[in-house]
C-alpha cells in the first residue's frame, strides 16, 4: 500500500491531537535514520518517569537551575519586571513549575500584577499544576494553556496585549538541533513585541563525565522513560512493539556538545502500526532526544543571531547553568 495514502487513511476521524501524534510517529519511523520527537514523552507515565528523573541524584540540571530560582529570586525578578508595569508571565513547558514557583511567589508577595501562564502539551501535567498552585499560593492568577508552544503564544497574545515575559527553563533549548534552536529562538523573537523578555535555561558544557551520567543512570530510570514512548504508540495507535526487543544507548560528544539518546533494535524485526509495517534491521537506531550543552559564546551567538540582545545572565552556585534574559528590541 502506498504510504502516503496509508497515513492519510488511518487519520480520517480522528482527534486533531490523534491525527498528529499518529502522523508525527509513522513519519518518524519511515526516515532513515528512524527518529521519535521527544515532545512525546510525556503522557501520564511519562511526567511520572520525569518526575523521577529530576529527583536523581545524577541529573544535576534540576539542582542547578533551583539554586537559581530559589536562591536568586529577586535578581531574576529585576531582570523581567519594569517599575510597576502589568505583564503576562508564560512558561513553556511548564510542568510541576518546581522552580519557577519561587519566583511566582516572590512576584506575589512582592505585590507585582502579572498573571501566570503556564504552557505545556500535557493537559495531565497542567491539570496538577493548576491545583497545586492555587492552594500554595493565594491570590495567584493563572490562566493553563494546552497546547504546542507557538499556537498557545498566539492565544496568550490574543488573551492579553499586556507586556510578555517568557520563561524556557530546564535546558529545554538543548531538546533542539543547532539549527532548530536558531529557527526556534527566531520564531519566538518574531511572536513578541519590543520590550518582551525572554528568560532561558542553558546547560554548560562541562566534565563529559558528569554529563553522560545524568543521561546514563545505573537504576535505568531514563531507559524506561524513553521506552515507555513505545509502550505509548502501542496503547494510542494500537502498535506491537515488543519492549524487550530494544534497548537504550546514551552517547555524548563535548567537543559538540550534544548528548544523544537512542533506542537500538536488538533483532531484525517488524512492527505494526495500524495497518503500516516498520521493519527494523538488527542494531538500528531510533533517534531518541539530544541535550545540547553551551558555551558562554554559544548563548550569545544564538542570541545574537535570532535578533534578541542579552539583558542580564544568573549562574548556579557551581556554574554548571545559566538562566540567560533576553531582551526584544
Amino acid at each position: 500500500m502506498n504510504l502516503k495514502r496509508n497515513i492519510n487513511s488511518q487519520i480520517e476521524n480522528s482527534s486533531p491531537s490523534v491525527t498528529n501524534f499518529r502522523l508525527d510517529i509513522l513519519e518518524g519511523l519511515t526516515r532513515d535514520p528512524k527518529r521519535l520527537s521527544s515532545k512525546y514523552f510525556y503522557d501520564k507515565k511519562g511526567d511520572h518517569l520525569f518526575q523521577k528523573i529530576m529527583a536523581m541524584p545524577e541529573y544535576y540540571l534540576t539542582q542547578c537551575e533551583l539554586d537559581i530560582f530559589k536562591n536568586k529570586t529577586a535578581e531574576i525578578a529585576s531582570l523581567i519586571t519594569i517599575d510597576d508595569e502589568p505583564f503576562d508571565l508564560i512558561e513553556l513547558g511548564a510542568g510541576d513549575a518546581m522552580k519557577s514557583s519561587y519566583l511566582l511567589k516572590y512576584l506575589v508577595e512582592n505585590g507585582i500584577d502579572y498573571t501566570y501562564m503556564p504552557i505545556d502539551i500535557s493537559g495531565n501535567i497542567l491539570s496538577i499544576l493548576d491545583q497545586k498552585l492555587k492552594k500554595e499560593i493565594p491570590g495567584l492568577d493563572i490562566v493553563c494553556l494546552e497546547g504546542e508552544y507557538f499556537d498557545m503564544l498566539d492565544k496568550a497574545a490574543a488573551l492579553s496585549s499586556r507586556r510578555k515575559v517568557v520563561l524556557f527553563l530546564g535546558g529545554n533549548i538543548g531538546n533542539m538541533e543547532v539549527r532548530e534552536a536558531h529557527d526556534f529562538c527566531t520564531h519566538l523573537n518574531r511572536s513578541l513585541t519590543s520590550g518582551d523578555r525572554v528568560l532561558v535555561g542553558f546547560d554548560l558544557k562541562k566534565n563529559p563525565h558528569t554529563i553522560l551520567d545524568a543521561y546514563n543512570d545505573t537504576t535505568g530510570i531514563t531507559a524506561d522513560f524513553n521506552l515507555n514512548l513505545l509502550t505509548r504508540i502501542n496503547r494510542e495507535l494500537e502498535a506491537d512493539f515488543d519492549l524487550k526487543s530494544f534497548q537504550h544507548y546514551q552517547t555524548y560528544d563535548p567537543v559538540s556538545g550534544a548528548c544523544r539518546s537512542y533506542l537500538v533494535s536488538l533483532t531484525d524485526q517488524q512492527v505494526t502500526i495500524d495497518d503500516t509495517t516498520i521493519t527494523f534491521r538488527e542494531n538500528e537506531l531510533i533517534d531518541m532526544e539530544v541535550s545540547q550543552k553551551f558555551s558562554e559564546s554559544d548563548i550569545e551567538e544564538l542570541a545574537e543571531r535570532s535578533g534578541f540582545t542579552i539583558a542580564g545572565e544568573i549562574k548556579d552556585s557551581k556554574k554548571w547553568f545559566i538562566d540567560s534574559v533576553w531582551k526584544v528590541q
